[in-house]
């Protein structure tokens, strides 16, 4: 069931506010169909941003990356994080430089990132992982070694407020220019899509590629 945050003044969209939106089911959307967040911190006064892949469970996100990373090492006892996550969805050409402008989708989410303890938890967190970019690979895969668990670190934030801002559409020119200015103006649309699989060069050439790749669209 989607809810809706009540945003504080750091989560509240005050420029182009009608472009945004608090609920869950807007929020998670983007999220699901980003391909990586950024996740900003500070370290000792000193703001740092780091891209990351992530994967979400209801209103956890989760991310992870090596033990002996700065930003897991922050992380890990608890510290307040802002997370973005953004998708372009084309240029947007308008009949004056002022008025050109992108469509998007982003989201801003704020909580505390902490990690998640014991082997147990952690891997459960890795499986859903590789269950969320790549449905039914876990079962192709040997499972994680004691040692790669353990130079793993794998980070949960609870979203406490979110904003979605989006937009979507043609330009917005001043009326006078619709009439005046005959320049092409219109959108161009961006799209994303996946290359054929490059096998690598050690596979067994009897290895067929998987029907979850054939069909592969990504998030």
């Amino acid at each position: 069931m989607s809810k809706t945050y009540t945003p504080s003044p750091r989560a509240r969209v005050k420029r182009a506010h009608h472009r945004a939106a608090y609920d869950t089911e807007s929020v998670f959307a983007i999220l699901d169909s980003a391909q990586m967040i950024h996740v900003g911190y500070v370290i000792d006064d000193q703001p740092y941003v780091t891209p990351t892949l992530h994967w979400r469970d209801g209103e956890t996100l989760f991310w992870h990356g090596s033990s002996a990373s700065k930003m897991l090492r922050h992380l890990r006892h608890g510290a307040p994080v802002c997370v973005t996550a953004s998708i372009f969805d084309g240029y947007v050409l308008a009949r004056s430089p002022f008025h050109h402008s992108a469509n998007y989708r982003t989201v801003m989410a704020y909580g505390t990132a902490r990690m998640v303890e014991g082997r147990a938890a952690k891997e459960a967190a890795l499986d859903r992982m590789m269950q969320t970019l790549f449905p039914g690979r876990l079962a192709e895969c040997r499972g994680n070694t004691k040692q790669e668990i353990k130079a793993t670190t794998v980070i949960t934030m609870t979203i406490d407020e979110a904003a979605a801002k989006t937009r979507s559409g043609p330009p917005i020119d001043d009326e006078e220019d619709y009439l005046t200015v005959n320049a092409w103006s219109g959108e161009l649309p961006a799209r994303r899509s996946y290359a054929q699989p490059v096998a690598d060069p050690r596979l067994d050439p009897g290895c067929p590629l998987p029907d979850y790749l054939n069909t592969y669209r990504g998030r």
